[in-house]
């Protein structure tokens, strides 16, 4: 489909305080790294001070803050020079209009209505609230007032239609000049209920674009068409799901770049295949799952589910965290998109409670209709058997939810996709605390562990399905950092130690919400003493989206209390000895683990993404922590030092041995890609051989260690041993290996082998 397809990236998050100048600087960093291409965060016209950039609120230039035209011409030219490719990060879902004088598209709108020609752009349901589109801005204060021909809230300033304001008349009142205008500012509080506009999920500061319309398409993208042309070799599209018509987006985008590398942000669900679009693959959450599996004990389940039992109390199934807290999401968050859904059928009286229950049933994102009908007849008989009164509804409904062309189908598709994402990634898995390592965009909770033959038959379904697909272990949108959840992993290993800490935190633990503590039990010990403001932060995210004891709209200060000091009692607290012991007993094993699965994503189909800083040991949180400036100084110098080195680096705290192993990793990925274009898995002989994960995948093959701990109380590998199709050099230790090997003597130095042809 591509000639541009990368045999690696590395994701940047670009700034204000780390420009495309700055991404430049590090070019030739990531040449030596190994890297294939720079893989940028979005780059167009942000919201004054956004560090993340997924607020476009200008599509037609390149955000100033960031750098600008000009710096993003030299980032590009400075990539060719070292080889390199650059993939940008796009996001045509929304647009930021949280200061609209910042958005000229919106602000237009604001002035003009209907009347405007940017209204096309806006998914605006118009025929609502007396046809003015409701800006739910406003706090208790809300005092308005008119300057220099503007109306204004605080530093907010909002346009006036043509005619609305006689300046000077002494009789107009701010009100009064408001009451005429094409929208209403109201309390914040009427979000929810009454948006008239398509918004991200239930951010009301972006709202929606109607990429369906061919004008706006091109209108929004006519930046990025030009970028190809210029040295831009792959596309990212962020949230494919909130539009209309995912398929016929990516095919006019394919059109305006046919020769790059194009993934898209879709969460697939365990066996849920990618559509027949015009793209390479996603951007690797699913194969995310599938290395977080392989190095989980699949054992320890029964153990994990009766601890988790007996410490919380908490005897609800994951299935049953998930229709909760969709359904709660439905009714506190979304009201305002089943109330312009239930306007489009008046001829069913009183449809939302339906409507509501056919998005909480979907096991998928979302239809993409026809294709996926058969997910949308599973949601709606599990909504009619969970809800029979609701049954006549359903059938009333049904043959227009089944019509790809009815615009109730349509909007169901995109409800959907937002009840499944503010239900289930951010309710449901900050509440069902069984083992948090599994709890991850694209992951499975149910699923403790992935067996070995299982793992490589969906490699091997892989290399078949999607080899240019792009994977991933960390992301800017991951709960916990990929080492985080690799010593998260060695729990399921350790279970006398875990379950001695885990009582002794519920012990001292004044929690009302016995889970969530347990909940934070594990964080302590995935992440380790991390700064104690980091956890803080953390903590304190991660109970208000779990909404149960405290939320964002109305805090619980009491029950926040008794978690902040259960992460004192921690840092500086009857806590501190237990958790260190702990915390020490998961480092050798955590490493191991870390290499392994790092080794592993690098190697297997597809194209491997570094996360910026991940290739020495990380130990982030969730956003905004994992977007934590990288000291790139450190891993220049730390490269610079592997270069020179008579040995390699030893596996300690300092990481040296993760970035050895990347480096190793991306440069025989970028420098030998006939190695890597096939998979078969790679039988061990002995004992121990359920405790190597090993691929060929055409002439490079993976040697892992999973499940270290028990491997080491079993007596170790005790002869277990592969063998050779030829000799191999082993590129982490640059020993050379032929015929039957015993793995005790390949793997002694690293938990991990990378063997390539001599």
């Amino acid at each position: 489909m591509t000639a541009n397809v990368p045999s690696s990236t590395y994701r940047l998050q670009i700034t204000g305080s780390f420009t495309l100048d700055h991404a430049a600087e590090e070019t030739a960093y990531l040449r030596d790294l190994g890297v294939g291409a720079v893989y940028c965060s979005p780059l167009l016209q942000a919201a004054s001070g956004s560090d993340h950039g997924y607020d476009t609120v200008d599509p037609t230039r390149v955000d100033a803050d960031r750098g600008g035209a000009e710096q993003l011409d030299a980032l590009l030219a400075r990539a060719q020079d070292e080889g390199l490719g650059v993939v940008v990060d796009i996001v045509p879902n929304h647009l930021g209009i949280e200061e609209p004088s910042e958005n000229p598209a919106f602000f237009d709108v604001l002035r003009l209505g209907q009347d405007s020609p940017y209204a096309p752009w806006f998914d605006i349901d118009w025929s609502a609230n007396g046809g003015r589109l409701l800006l739910p801005v406003l706090g208790d204060d809300a005092v308005l007032s008119v300057e220099d021909g503007e109306l204004r809230y605080y530093d907010h300033r909002f346009p006036l239609a043509p005619g609305t304001w006689v300046e000077g008349d002494p009789d107009e009142t701010a009100d009064a000049v408001h009451a005429r205008q094409h929208y209403e500012l109201a309390h914040w509080t009427r979000a929810n209920e009454e948006l008239n506009y398509r918004r991200f999920f239930a951010v009301t500061t972006l709202a929606g674009v109607r990429q369906e319309d061919p004008e706006v398409f091109s209108a929004t993208h006519e930046l990025v068409a030009s970028w190809p042309g210029k040295g831009v070799t792959g596309l990212r599209v962020d949230h494919p799901d909130g539009l209309v018509d995912p398929a016929g987006y990516l095919a006019q985008l394919r059109d305006l770049a046919p020769d790059a590398w194009i993934t898209v942000e879709k969460i697939l669900e365990p066996g849920e295949e990618l559509p027949p679009w015009p793209v390479e693959g996603t951007t690797g959450y699913d194969a995310m799952r599938e290395v977080n599996g392989v190095f989980v004990d699949h054992e320890a389940e029964a153990g994990l589910t009766d601890l988790y039992r007996r410490l919380t109390g908490d005897e609800r199934t994951l299935a049953e965290h998930v229709e909760t807290g969709k359904r709660m999401v439905d009714e506190t968050l979304l009201p305002a998109e089943l109330h312009r859904m239930a306007r489009l059928v008046p001829e069913v009286p009183d449809a939302e409670p339906a409507l509501a229950e056919v998005a909480v049933a979907f096991t998928v994102y979302r239809s993409y209709l026809p294709a996926g009908a058969e997910h949308l007849d599973e949601a709606l008989a599990l909504a009619a058997q969970r809800r029979p009164e609701l049954a006549e509804r359903l059938d009333a409904l049904s043959p227009r939810l089944h019509d790809p062309e009815d615009e109730l189908a349509k909007r169901m598709q995109q409800l959907s996709g937002a009840t499944m994402a503010k239900g289930v990634e951010d309710t449901a898995y900050y509440r069902y605390a069984r083992f948090i390592a599994l709890n991850e965009v694209g992951g499975d909770p149910d699923e403790v562990g992935i067996p070995l033959a299982r793992f490589h038959q969906l490699q091997a379904e892989r290399q078949q399905a999607q080899p240019r697909s792009m994977t991933a272990l960390s992301t800017h949108d991951t709960k916990r950092g990929e080492d985080v959840r690799a010593r998260l992993a060695v729990l399921t290993e350790v279970s006398d130690a875990w379950t001695r800490f885990a009582e002794r935190v519920l012990e001292v633990s004044t929690v009302p919400n016995r889970a969530f503590a347990y909940f934070v039990a594990q964080t302590l010990a995935g992440a380790g003493r991390v700064e104690d403001e980091r956890m803080h932060a953390y903590v304190e995210k991660a109970m208000r989206e779990a909404s149960d004891g405290t939320t964002w709209t109305e805090p619980d200060e009491a029950f926040e209390k008794t978690v902040h000091a259960l992460v004192d009692a921690a840092y500086d607290g009857p806590l501190g000895d237990d958790w260190d012991a702990l915390t020490a007993l998961l480092a050798a094993p955590g490493w191991s683990n870390a290499l392994g699965q790092k080794l592993v994503q690098l190697t297997m189909p597809g194209v491997p993404d570094v996360y910026q800083g991940t290739e020495l040991w990380e130990d982030s949180l969730v956003d905004p922590d994992n977007r934590r400036p990288v000291d790139y100084a450190e891993r220049r110098a730390l490269l610079a030092a592997l270069d020179t080195a008579e040995e390699p680096p030893a596996v300690d705290r300092t990481g040296a041995a993760k970035l050895w192993v990347v480096r190793q990793a991306l440069r025989a990925r970028r420098e030998h890609p006939e190695l890597f274009t096939g998979y078969d898995p790679v039988a061990a002989d002995g004992p121990a051989a359920a405790h190597l994960v090993g691929f060929d995948r055409g002439g490079a093959i993976t040697l892992a260690t999973r499940l270290p701990v028990t491997l080491e109380a079993e007596g170790g590998w005790r002869g277990t041993a592969i063998t050779l199709p030829e000799r191999r050099v082993d590129v982490l230790t640059g020993r050379e290996h032929e015929g039957t090997l015993d793995v005790a003597e390949v793997l002694d130095r690293y938990p991990v082998a990378l063997l390539l042809p001599v």
